[in-house]
């Protein structure tokens, strides 16, 4: 497994955390443990995201300047194996 994939698994498993936490703490507000567990998640994703961005560009549109995320190579134009 390349290192991209590796990240992008670490940012999915930490974005489905985050997002049941959300719900979770949508019933349980005044649960201060787990509202620490989700501040926890979510400087977890940001610093995945940044160190995803720094190795392999943006991931969403709205990152970067202008266009600039058009000019990476879309999935299916990169050999399979490649970091």
């Amino acid at each position: 497994m390349s290192k991209r994939e590796k990240l992008l698994r670490q940012l999915s498993s930490v974005q489905f955390a985050l997002w049941e936490l959300h719900l979770y703490l949508d019933t349980h507000p005044s649960d201060l443990e787990a509202v620490a567990l989700h501040e926890q998640y979510e400087k977890k994703l940001r610093g995945l995201i940044g160190e995803y961005e720094a190795s392999f560009g943006p991931l969403t549109s709205g990152v970067g300047e202008g266009a600039a995320w058009l000019t990476d190579p879309w999935p299916w134009e990169t050999e399979r194996g490649e970091d």
